[in-house]
């Protein structure tokens, strides 16, 4: 007997009898609209398309239909006619259990049937096609200091401002910090064989969740309540040569008279993929190149006479030395552009190969394992236990080091010096290359990380209440290791004991000319070079009681309610090799940052469900953190209200307020001081000497010190929402929604950039565009900039050259965000042709504000700076047919426009990603998908005024074209 349901006022027709997996939906599908299935397990979990959770997919409580007799199902309250009521569930922004989705904030669901739908492997690739995911992270390509992570940014707001939860509980920090400066959350490391399904919040929700629920929340529900086995084996590779994957996946569970369980193995494998792999990865494939320079190589080899700019004359290379390299050099003369013609400063060895030492996509070794089990002790009551473990190694070659001057214990290195065999002050810079390291491999870094979160608790039910109580332990352990030259023995070997000081401050070295016009061998590497190693980890401790019920039953319907109590202690230690720490510096060329710290948090939160009319609902909420840490924080008070109206049962018009709060990250409070080398511009050098407002020649490697503070506050935050979700047939939904979230106090580091331009401002009273600066030289704040800023000594320059620059974070003034939702979804099933589901999502950002600093103007234009590179809309479209033994899915996203390298030229086109694939279900246990990701081969949107290699924004993907075999075998 298949059991028959009540769907928001709807029956679906009873069914007696033995029927196949498809006669009994083909007989709930006429009339109905329950169109939505997933067959795991014998059982078809059917879902109407008017429970459409947002953009993304319908997410409706499940309703079993089983093809086989099931265990004595728990106690339901029955409707009229034998009919089961749908099950409350909790939905991801709010406490409180009810049988209807939709609520008065929109909320995405991506199910684990459409992850693979979509071709996708790992969690993040489907987070990160979310049309609210426009916001721009470190990649794979630029590297950095996050190294194996993968962050997620909705809604431009930062990768640290949307809170991960796992089943509900927070999951701890990745231990290393985000460009070396704040926590946030690898969306990573989570096993996608386990995964239900995923629901996200984008908004506010800190009166749920507590701190960091600013631009929104993402909770990955894991499997349980399996009964059965199932493999999966995906072998793939790309199309236009590398990155073979494997991903094997085991998902079962064991159902008793009194337990459950259900466990989930997964082994994932890719290959590194390096620059050199792809043709077109070259340095000669410039679209544009200077018309009067032509396409010159990057600097292999050079010695630069009287200092760093690139006007300077360069040293004759003696005969032959280019070609030592064995084809990683080649002779060029070196040009540049002054007052509009070309000029000639000498011949240097250059290299095309340097930007081809490169990962383009890591090398990646993960091994997952989840269990979950449930024992029952009576109909009120039962205890559950969880563990998920995730284990990666993971291999990525970032480029070769470069040495360009002598090294200096606690500083870095000084890129020019007097040298008195050329009678004056040089400049010199050489790269390393593989013919020295025995191999591209000896530049690998290597990362190991672990993740474990271990939860148990009970929950039962007393009278109309339910209730949880949960004990969890979150904890992330990560290793790093890099080889590196020692700052000391590079001296020892090319640059010797310093030999005295000139009158202007300029150091005196002398160049061991033989060691520098040769290759090393690989034993004298090793002896210059050692190991670097990194250790970080951060945990997180949580008790968590929540009670939910009905408190009276109102006129309208229940009073519905939910009380969270919640206490919570977290941590992390960052261990960074005490040989790249600011005040040291012993390795050449490399910086690093310590910290830790522990803070514990207090929380109580209420929200209640009120039927104001049988068409219309209130919902409020509060909560209250309480912190205990060396901050200035001391407590938070969160507040939400939403509305719910459906004047008629196909159309839902809604509307949210919501308070936020994320207190400061640990990392900004607890750093020890953290180095940095980047490139930036010289502004006082350039304005002083009147050169064009681009400051070409003026812009060097500057090295940046900046360390926690302890004194930062929370920042606080507001959004709201407000739209509609229309059922326009019982087979096609639409859901509109506007959304608003601004910030106050977001914290981030002052930028290089933004000193070095109030420095030249301060000392010379103008900005670069002539305009005047708004501080004079003896005000307060302009000597706490100048103060910031060290310079040393130059020949022949008015003011010297920049040897260190001091930061730390501050809380920002003003950031906000706004704009519209929108997601279309339709199902036909059809006699003869099979069914069909279509999805049409689409996220535009309206407005984009900040204030950097109190007193600063407000940049009511930020969403199109041409320096913002976040993207203003994101859409993605996908279709879905299944017919008898066959399936197949095609999908698109679709990024928006961006400013072109040169922003006076435009924005780029529209970017396409095109996915596509087929299944057939060869016999009852077996079926074969085949894969195409990135089906057109399409690597990222033409830009023809990018002179930067790789010649396009780093957001995009250059891996191309992948396909891949996907076997899967259910066991009964």
């Amino acid at each position: 007997m298949v059991p028959t349901t009540l769907v928001r006022g709807r029956t679906a027709p009873a069914l007696s009898g033995k029927y196949t997996v498809d006669q009994a939906l083909d007989k709930l599908l006429d009339g109905t609209g329950l169109v939505h299935r997933s067959t795991a397990n014998g059982v078809i979990t059917v879902s109407r398309a008017v429970d459409a959770a947002s953009a993304e997919a319908s997410s409706p409580a499940p309703v079993s239909i089983q093809t086989q007799d099931p265990p004595p199902p728990p106690p339901t309250a029955q409707a009229e006619g034998g009919q089961r009521q749908l099950d409350a569930v909790q939905v991801t922004g709010s406490r409180i259990k009810r049988s209807e989705v939709e609520g008065p904030s929109p909320v995405t669901v991506i199910t684990s049937e459409q992850m693979e739908n979509d071709g996708y492997t790992t969690v993040f690739e489907a987070l990160d096609s979310l049309v609210m995911a426009g916001g721009s992270v470190e990649t794979e390509l630029s590297g950095g200091f996050s190294a194996n992570a993968q962050p997620l940014n909705l809604r431009g707001l930062g990768p640290g401002r949307s809170l991960l939860l796992v089943d509900g509980r927070r999951a701890a920090d990745y231990p290393f910090p985000y460009e070396g400066r704040s926590n946030f959350q690898n969306f990573g490391n989570i096993p996608s064989g386990a995964v239900e399904r995923i629901e996200i919040l984008a908004g506010g929700a800190s009166a749920i969740y507590g701190a960091d629920a600013v631009s929104g929340v993402v909770n990955v529900i894991l499997k349980r309540d399996y009964n059965g086995d199932e493999i999966k084996a995906l072998f793939g590779t790309s199309t236009m040569g590398g990155r073979d994957r494997i991903d094997l996946q085991w998902t079962g569970g064991k159902v008793g008279e009194k337990w459950d369980l259900t466990y989930a193995f997964q082994y994932y494998s890719q290959d590194l993929l390096y620059g050199f792999d792809r043709d077109d990865w070259d340095l000669r494939k410039n679209p544009a190149p200077d018309p009067l320079v032509g396409n010159l190589p990057d600097n292999g080899l050079r010695i630069r006479l009287g200092g760093t700019s690139s006007s300077r004359r360069l040293a004759a290379i003696p005969a032959g030395t280019c070609e030592k390299w064995q084809g990683e050099f080649v002779q060029t003369p070196f040009r540049y552009v002054s007052n509009g013609a070309a000029v000639t400063t000498g011949d240097y060895c250059g290299t095309w190969n340097d930007p081809r030492y490169v990962h383009l996509s890591k090398g990646k070794d993960d091994v997952a394992g989840y269990v979950f089990g449930t024992w029952h002790f009576n109909e009120d009551l039962e205890g559950w236990a969880s563990l998920q473990a995730w284990r990666s190694k993971a291999e990525s070659l970032g480029g070769f080091e470069s040495i360009t001057g002598p090294h200096t214990n606690g500083v870095g290195r000084r890129s020019s010096f007097y040298d008195p065999q050329f009678g004056t002050e040089i400049a010199p810079s050489r790269r390393l290359t593989p013919l020295e390291l025995d191999g591209v491999d000896n530049m690998n870094q290597h990362y190991k990380e672990r993740s474990i979160d271990v939860a148990a608790g009970l929950r039962g039910r007393f009278g109309n209440f339910d209730w949880d109580f949960t004990l969890s332990r979150a904890e992330y352990d990560f290793q790093r290791e890099r080889r590196r030259l020692i700052g000391d023995k590079v001296n020892e070997w090319f640059f010797g004991q310093q030999l005295g000081t000139r009158p202007n401050g300029v150091p005196i070295y002398r160049l061991n000319l033989e060691h520098w016009y040769r290759p090393l061998t690989f034993a004298e590497y090793q002896s210059l070079s050692t190991i670097a190693h990194y250790e970080a980890d951060s945990w997180v401790n949580t008790a968590n009681f929540v009670i939910t019920g009905d408190l009276a039953q109102l006129p309208a319907g229940p009073l519905g309610a939910a009380l969270v109590l919640e206490a919570s202690s977290q941590g992390y230690t960052l261990d960074s090799d005490p040989r790249v720490l600011p005040s040291v510096s012993q390795l050449y060329n490399l910086t690093g940052t310590n910290g830790g710290g522990e803070r514990d948090r207090y929380a109580a939160g209420l929200e209640f469900s009120i039927p104001l009319h049988r068409t219309l609902k209130a919902t409020l909420a509060g909560r209250f953190d309480k912190y205990d840490d060396i901050t200035d924080v001391n407590d938070a008070k969160t507040w939400n209200a939403g509305l719910e109206w459906r004047p008629v049962d196909s159309l839902l018009l809604r509307g949210s307020y919501a308070t936020s709060f994320k207190a400061p990250d640990m990392h900004w409070v607890f750093s020890e001081g953290s180095g940095s080398f980047g490139s930036a511009t010289d502004v006082l050098r350039c304005i002083a000497a009147g050169a064009n407002p681009n400051c070409t020649g003026y812009s060097y490697t500057m090295y940046t010190v900046s360390a926690g503070d302890p004194g930062l506050t929370e920042e606080t935050g507001k959004s709201w929402s407000t739209g509609l979700v229309w059922d326009i047939t019982s087979n096609m939904s639409v859901n509109i929604d506007y959304w608003d979230i601004r910030l106050n106090g977001a914290i981030d580091r002052i930028s290089s950039s933004d000193l070095l331009n109030d420095e030249a401002g301060c000392v010379t009273g103008k900005r670069l565009d002539g305009s005047a600066f708004g501080f004079g030289s003896g005000s307060a704040y302009c000597q706490a900039v100048l103060g910031l800023i060290t310079r040393v000594p130059e020949a022949g320059e008015q003011y010297g050259r920049i040897s260190e620059i001091t930061s730390g974070p501050i809380n920002q003034s003003y950031m906000r965000v706004s704009g519209i939702d929108a997601a279309l979804q339709y199902r036909l099933a059809t006699q003869g042709f099979g069914r069909y589901t279509f999805r049409m999502d689409w996220s535009h950002t309206l407005n984009s504000e900040r204030q950097v600093r109190p007193g600063d103007p407000i940049d009511a234009d930020w969403r199109d700076d041409p320096t913002n590179l976040d993207f203003r809309s994101k859409a993605k479209a996908s279709m879905n047919w299944r017919g008898g033994d066959w399936t197949a899915n095609l999908s698109t996203v679709r990024y928006g426009s961006l400013p072109k390298y040169n922003s006076a030229a435009g924005r780029t086109d529209a970017f396409y990603l095109w996915n596509t694939n087929v299944g057939w279900r060869f016999s009852k246990k077996a079926e074969l998908r085949f894969y195409i990701n990135n089906l057109f081969n399409d690597l990222h949107p033409g830009d023809e005024t990018n002179t930067s290699f790789p010649y396009f924004y780093e957001a995009f993907n250059p891996v191309g074209r992948e396909v891949a075999l996907q076997f899967e075998y259910k066991f009964e």
